[in-house]
């Protein structure tokens, strides 16, 4: 299965042309602004036309229109919104949690887990700050997933593995709010 993971494009998510080919693509959150409907229409009008067989995404701390949600009506099929839940998608578990620290709703047999915050102290530093979740970064260790996808602290960008874990942070915008960064690719089997 090849994922594509994105994260943190802030209202410019239609700047990204030319997205590779994949069977998965995820978004981290943050791809509203100032959290409006209206913004959060344009993004979604935008992700559902993409042509991916699945499409999968969690709410930021800038997409406050959606924080208290429970669900989106009228998704088409192939389109979750990982509020606090999960989806298996060709044997594979994924599970989405919401920015308002829900880690311990990670079941036990997730394989990627996506967040929009980071867990503290891995590809979190963005200004001199760390922007991590401690309790998240203690859920993760406790769960053990495969991968661990996220954005937020938009100068964290890279991917890393510790513990055994792919860690990801997505963030396409610097910390300018330039697009400067590629979304990240991943090649993920269903045999743990």
């Amino acid at each position: 299965m090849k994922i594509l993971q994105i994260s943190d494009t802030h209202n410019q998510h239609r700047q990204l042309a030319n997205l590779p080919a994949a069977d998965v693509i995820v978004h981290c959150g943050d791809f509203a602004d100032n959290g409006t409907e209206e913004e959060v229409l344009d993004f979604l009008n935008w992700f559902i036309d993409l042509p991916y067989p699945y499409k999968l995404f969690v709410s930021g701390n800038h997409d406050l229109c959606l924080w208290d949600a429970q669900n989106i009506e009228d998704l088409p099929d192939n389109v979750y919104f990982l509020q606090d839940r999960g989806v298996t998608i060709e044997g594979v578990k994924f599970f989405g949690i919401a920015y308002n620290h829900s880690e311990i709703l990670i079941p036990e047999d997730t394989d990627i887990v996506i967040t929009h915050e980071p867990p503290i102290m891995i590809l979190d530093e963005s200004a001199g700050v760390h922007w991590g979740n401690a309790p998240l970064f203690k859920r993760i260790m406790e769960v053990k997933p495969r991968y661990h996808l996220f954005g937020h602290a938009h100068d964290g960008y890279g991917t890393i593995k510790q513990n055994g874990i792919v860690f990801s942070n997505a963030s396409v915008l610097d910390d300018q709010y330039r697009m400067r960064h590629s979304p990240k690719f991943f090649m993920v089997n269903n045999e743990q």
